[in-house]
């Protein structure tokens, strides 16, 4: 049958499916408009299962806040090559998907998956993206924080996000600068009283190891392991870093000076390792 370039534009624009592929379910529908979108998802959730085992390292990472900055989150969408992760549409995609999860205050990548978006589950949605571009994509990564003001920050490459909560308002540059200081310098804990148990067991192990290998006394193990483990705490702790703009100065005097009532609450980094 005759299938008009109006009809393939038109399913194109409502599926994101090559021109191809749409002119093809188009014909297989016998010109039935929703059938064929039905086709197209269809092949795209069968793409989507061979391609189940592949690997999806590439992507990108984006962060974002709300318009009264009380609530962010991070998201990871995936694919296999860096050239799809670059295109201008999965961009937007992800950037979609990130401003309907926030909207929505979504609490985990479950609800995010859940969420209806144009009309369907984002989940589905992303399935499908699967059948249309030909690799595997996967919506890997969802987080969340909400404070009273938080801040975000996407490092160039969209490979890198943080998400910094505060206790109060705080003027932008600042909150910037705090949330950069976590992407170059990946703390594991705002304070040293917020680190794991389980980190500070195993640094003093690793610390006890270190130096019985290099001959000191035993009894003066637990000592010694004690003041890495303060060195490790001044390294790895938020608060406690050296500020990467000036490091005559802590991140905790930064903040004092900018304002001495403001807290930091939480915080949030993602990377894909690549």
């Amino acid at each position: 049958m005759n299938i008009s370039a109006a009809d393939v534009a038109k399913l194109r624009k409502a599926t994101g499916a090559g021109m191809m592929d749409c002119k093809n379910a188009l014909s297989d529908a016998e010109g039935n408009f929703d059938r064929a979108i039905e086709i197209i998802r269809e092949k795209g959730k069968l793409v989507a299962s061979k391609r189940a085992d592949r690997e999806s390292s590439e992507g990108v990472v984006l962060s974002k806040a709300s318009e009264d900055k009380s609530f962010g989150a991070v998201i990871s969408l995936n694919s296999e090559t860096d050239f799809v992760a670059k295109n201008a549409n999965f961009i937007a995609l992800a950037d979609k998907i990130l401003d309907n999860a926030i909207a929505n205050k979504c609490a985990n990548i479950e609800e995010v998956k859940a969420l209806i978006m144009d009309g369907r589950p984002i989940g589905d949605q992303v399935l499908e993206q699967t059948g249309i571009i030909g690799e595997k994509i996967e919506l890997s990564y969802y987080a969340c924080i909400a404070a009273a003001n938080v801040v975000p920050y996407i490092h160039p490459g969209n490979k890198l996000a943080t998400l910094v909560g505060f206790s109060k308002a705080i003027e932008y540059q600042a909150g910037r600068d705090v949330a950069m200081q976590i992407a170059a310098m990946n703390p594991v804990a705002v304070d040293t009283t917020d680190v794991a148990p389980e980190i500070v067991e195993q640094e003093l192990k690793i610390a006890k190891e270190k130096f019985r290998l290099e001959g000191k006394p035993e009894a003066m193990l637990d000592k010694i392991a004690q003041g890495a483990l303060h060195k490790f705490f001044k390294d790895s702790t938020l608060l406690n870093q050296d500020f990467v703009k000036d490091n005559k100065t802590t991140i905790r005097q930064y903040l004092t000076g900018v304002d001495k009532d403001i807290k930091v609450t939480g915080f949030i980094r993602f990377t894909l390792n690549v």
